[in-house]
Formats: C-alpha cells, structure tokens, sequence
C-alpha cells in the first residue's frame, strides 16, 4: 500500500532514481531550464523548491547541503549566488511547469520546467 508517500519512485530502484533526480536538478540549475516528461518535471519541483529556499539564507552549512543534494559544487554557487538572490522576497513557487505535446516517439506528455523570472 502506498500510504501517501511523499516522493514517486518513477520506476526505477532508490539508487538510480537519486541518480536520475540530481541530474535533472543539476541540470535545471545550470541551464535554467529542461525538457523532461511532465511527471519527472512536476516530481522535480518538489526536490528543487525546498533547495532554493535553503539557498536564500548563504551560509557554509547551507552550501554543503546544497552540494550534497545536488553532488556538484559549481551547480550549488549558482544556485546560491545567482539564482536564490533572484527570490529574495519571494515566499515560494520558484519554478514553472509548461505542458508540451507529446513525445512523437511513444506518446509520452512531455513539459518544459523553468525558473520564474
């Protein structure tokens, strides 16, 4: 039974799916923005908003919890240099999630999820 867990398993096993999530996370950091499929992307948010908002108070502890969510250094500055001062007054819904068509390939939903300027 289920038992409302908070995160989805995606199909994979914990190692994978951790592997899977810091990617996408590390990815939507550096680049602002990715194409994933739709349950990934809105997965996402729920890995990524509670990240910012630890990155909006910069401290050394912060820091080494950003890179150990996230296993990259530089994807952890930015984070904290760049994108959490972007939402300094900002409560929270940091990021967007944009419905696209469907992958051509084997019909997946696909969505594109960003930062919100």
């Amino acid at each position: 039974m289920r038992k409302h867990e908070k995160f989805k398993v995606l199909g994979r096993e914990k190692n994978q799916r951790t592997a899977l999530v810091r990617s996408l996370m590390r990815s939507l950091v550096i680049h602002g923005g990715i194409t994933t499929t739709e349950t990934k992307a809105k997965e996402l948010r729920k890995y990524i908003e509670p990240l910012v908002t630890k990155a909006k108070t910069d401290s050394l502890a912060n820091r080494r919890l950003l890179i150990s969510a996230m296993g990259d250094e530089k994807a952890a500055k930015k984070l904290v240099e760049v994108i959490a001062k972007e939402y300094k007054t900002r409560p929270g819904g940091y990021t967007r999630v944009v419905k696209l068509p469907l992958r051509k390939t084997d019909g997946a939903k696909m969505a594109h999820i960003q930062f919100v300027k």
